[in-house]
């Protein structure tokens, strides 16, 4: 049995209880969890806004230790440390052999209706598992292709982050953007997935990197993180401050918390034949555009989703970044906290004030 924090009914909280973890099947990977970082995208789901057949196990931004792995894994082995992902890729499919791995929709990657289920409680209750993952728990049983493994002297408390947040922020500046080293940047939103961003963008070597939130503290650690320039999002002026800190509006808008006035924002600071990138998981009745001008003037927008990363390259990448000092991990983890504190940590999200929770298991 494996502590988790549990989805009983949306906007009621999780709840902590205990779940029963199936044998790992051929090619699946049973994972200690030993860190877990708290994502919007969870809240998404714990207050409803994204419906999700329940009971449900939430989390998808994690670290580990394998225990245990199937009679077919090949790419770890019990005793690897490893990054888990939820865009858990198939191989085979037309996105995975033309280089798209996060659009992979992942059919192969979970079991099948005639299979039990990977998470079970009360004798037998099917528990359902969250974007592959499920990881506010003391264990996962995933896909072996939503992990990858990683150097083991990286503490696993920093390299959870890199799991969503930092592969979503870093993946849009490498590979949705190409950032070519010069260009400028906005980053409208400051929270885990848009400090990752600012931090890419100094590391890619963009020439202004404007940092776009409504809050002070925010826009402080944004500064820490690469930030040139900094703009209060809620001026009324917003737009028209980025487009003259740029000069002639950005080559690159990426939005990062998923709000209807930010995409929109998103669009307006962008200059001829600029694109705006859309990370954050907008409200599902949203809807974003380009004008006539716009079209006119080569503007480009774009989904991407998880910085259309390609996890198994990226993640030990972006590893090997915080270890020479390059990525900075450590100002984007505000706290971190034991399972149990897992709804004050949100509560604390829904404030908006600070950074990443990391939540720690013994």
């Amino acid at each position: 049995m494996a502590k988790a924090a549990i989805l009983e009914k949306p906007g009621e909280g999780l709840v902590i209880g205990e779940i029963a973890v199936a044998d790992p099947l051929p090619h699946e990977v049973l994972i200690d969890t030993r860190a877990c970082g708290l994502c919007h995208s969870d809240l998404h789901f714990i207050d409803g806004a994204y419906p999700h057949a329940l009971p449900l196990v939430p989390g998808h931004e994690a670290a580990g230790v394998v225990r245990a792995v199937g009679s077919e894994v090949k790419t770890v082995k019990p005793g690897d440390h490893v990054v888990t992902c939820l865009s858990a890729f198939c191989g085979h499919c037309e996105f995975c052999v033309t280089g798209r791995m996060a659009l992979c929709l992942g059919g192969d990657t979970r079991r099948g209706k005639g299979q039990a289920p990977r998470l079970t409680r009360d004798g037998g209750e099917p528990v359902m598992q969250l974007l592959n993952l499920s990881a506010f728990a003391e264990q996962m049983l995933i896909h072996e292709h939503a992990c990858v493994a990683i150097d083991k002297d990286m503490p696993l408390d920093r390299a959870a982050v890199i799991g969503c947040a930092v592969t979503t922020g870093a993946g849009a500046v490498f590979n949705a953007c190409k950032l070519v080293p010069g260009e400028t940047v906005a980053v409208i939103g400051c929270g885990g997935v848009g400090l990752a961003t600012i931090n890419a963008a100094r590391i890619a070597g963009a020439g202004k990197v404007i940092a776009v939130d409504p809050l002070p503290e925010k826009r402080a650690l944004a500064e820490t993180l690469g930030a040139t320039h900094t703009v209060d999002a809620l001026a009324d002026d917003a737009a028209e401050q980025v487009v003259r800190i740029a000069g002639d509006g950005v080559d690159h808008a990426i939005e990062a918390v998923g709000r209807q006035a930010s995409a929109d924002l998103a669009v307006k600071v962008l200059r001829r034949g600029g694109t705006a990138t859309i990370l954050g998981m907008m409200p599902l009745d949203c809807k974003v555009g380009l004008g006539a001008m716009d079209l006119l003037s080569g503007k480009k927008l774009q989904g991407a989703i998880m910085g259309m990363n390609h996890f198994p390259v990226d993640l030990p990448r972006l590893v090997d970044f915080y270890m020479r000092g390059l990525l900075d991990l450590d100002t984007i983890i505000a706290e971190r906290i034991p399972l149990e504190e897992i709804n004050a940590g949100f509560d604390k999200m829904r404030a908006g004030h600070s950074a990443r929770s990391v939540i720690v298991f013994d």
